[in-house]
């Protein structure tokens, strides 16, 4: 595993070099200094942008909203009884943070109820609202984005008694819980390209005769070594890794098997193709990642040309696809032209791309699925915005005849889109990982 540095992360004014992952009290710093980061300089804008002066977010324990969860210090691993947090940005000034809540909630958020001056938890609420005034209250309810749905129906409906009147006030904050979700923050992208590089590190030695004796090693071998070398370097996993294999045979390449009836565990044999697809989580931000790999057979020392070409293949698909990102453009508009693009060229492209950041498959853009290729209606009908990070994901048929089938190349690589364009986090894969048989 090769050394990755924190030069661009600053701490107290302060440039961290180190090797990562970091102890569990460093990784804490870096979580409570982004967090302030992005509540006190992304939050407002985006706030004024959507149109709502206030932000109510309540949450009991063990049933928190996911939004909230991104809002907790990095000591607290749930909300505490019931925890309510208010944000409040006026027209003029700084925004304001306060917690109607039992127990203090980190340094930012100003305790604002005191439970034995005033018993009742709502009526503080009601009074905080009072006194600020807003306009627009919004509440995370949205029948679109799960992400986005996050206060239960019993809260909601307290919330709205003890409101009365003023509950017309109450509005969804669904593009504005969106938007905190999707929107990095310079310190998050200092350490994000960082964080993808642990992914593909980790990837490289799976895919590695450290691991893999062809003849010997099955497939799930592979993917719980995965899973314990995710815990070994104290990180967790958002989803179980899956490693497949295309090979010289009858079998024909099927997206229901792939995505949801995969075969069983296989021998890993010289002359495969090794897929595999994995993800990360560290400092509250996701990996999402698939390569291959190809096992040399005796006398081989690189893949056969037929194999590069259909890398080269699903690279150009990248190519299109990423290129067509533009701001304001919707993620189906953007499928779309890729997929006509990419078949006017002769290539053969499917295209089921997501946001990625607090949650692997995050909210913000759809862009395709993959039993979704005519666009996916309300998540794909959303716009791109600027400073977003998305899970390139994608696959290209090539037919083989060396084979006597097709085969498809499926990628996936994490990437950031901003003013610029779509730049990958930690590059892509351009050759094959290769495995000696021997």
């Amino acid at each position: 595993m090769r050394l990755i540095s924190l030069f661009l992360l600053l701490i107290s004014s302060v440039s961290v070099a180190t090797e990562l992952p970091l102890p569990m009290r460093e990784r804490a710093q870096i979580i409570d200094d982004i967090l302030q980061e992005r509540l006190t300089t992304v939050l407002p804008t985006l706030m004024r942008r959507e149109g709502i002066d206030m932000w109510v977010l309540i949450s009991r324990e063990y049933n928190e909203d996911p939004v909230l969860k991104t809002m907790l210090p990095s000591t607290w691993l749930s909300a505490r009884r019931r925890t309510i947090l208010v944000i409040y940005t006026p027209s003029v000034g700084e925004p304001e943070f306060y917690a109607i809540a039992r127990y203090k909630v980190g340094e930012l958020f100003e305790k604002a109820w005191d439970k034995e001056a005033q018993p009742d938890q709502w009526q503080a609420l009601v009074d905080l609202i009072k006194a600020k005034s807003p306009k627009a209250i919004g509440v995370n309810q949205s029948a679109r984005t799960a992400l986005a749905d996050g206060i239960s129906a019993t809260e909601l409906t307290a919330f709205r008694q003890a409101m009365g009147e003023a509950q017309n006030k109450i509005v969804s904050a669904q593009n504005l819980a969106i938007a905190w979700l999707e929107t990095r923050s310079p310190k998050e992208l200092a350490v994000y390209p960082q964080i993808v590089a642990m992914g593909h590190d980790i990837i490289a030695e799976a895919f590695s005769n450290r691991v893999i004796t062809p003849g010997k090693t099955t497939t799930d071998d592979v993917v719980w070594w995965l899973r314990e070398k995710s815990r070994e370097m104290k990180l967790t996993n958002w989803f179980h890794p899956t490693v497949s294999i295309q090979r010289a045979n009858a079998d024909k390449f099927d997206h229901l098997q792939a995505f949801s009836e995969r075969p069983g565990e296989q021998v890993i044999l010289p002359g495969d193709l090794l897929h595999v697809d994995f993800g990360i989580t560290y400092l509250r931000l996701n990996t999402d990642q698939q390569q291959h790999a190809y096992v040399l057979r005796a006398g081989e020392t690189d893949a056969p040309d037929y194999l590069k070409q259909a890398l080269a293949n699903a690279n150009r698909v990248q190519d299109i696809f990423t290129a067509n990102f533009k701001a304001c453009r919707t993620g189906n508009e953007v499928l779309k032209m890729s997929l006509e693009q990419g078949k006017a060229e002769g290539l053969r492209p499917h295209i089921y791309t997501h946001p990625i950041g607090y949650h692997g498959h995050a909210a913000g853009t759809t862009l395709g699925m993959w039993d979704a290729q005519q666009g996916v209606p309300g998540e794909g009908d959303y716009p791109l915005h600027l400073n977003t990070a998305y899970s390139i994901e994608l696959n290209a048929a090539t037919d083989i005849p060396q084979w006597g089938k097709d085969i498809r190349i499926m990628l996936e690589e994490n990437a950031l889109f901003d003013d610029k364009g779509v730049h990958y986090l930690d590059g892509r894969q351009t050759k094959f990982h290769l495995i000696n048989s021997q």
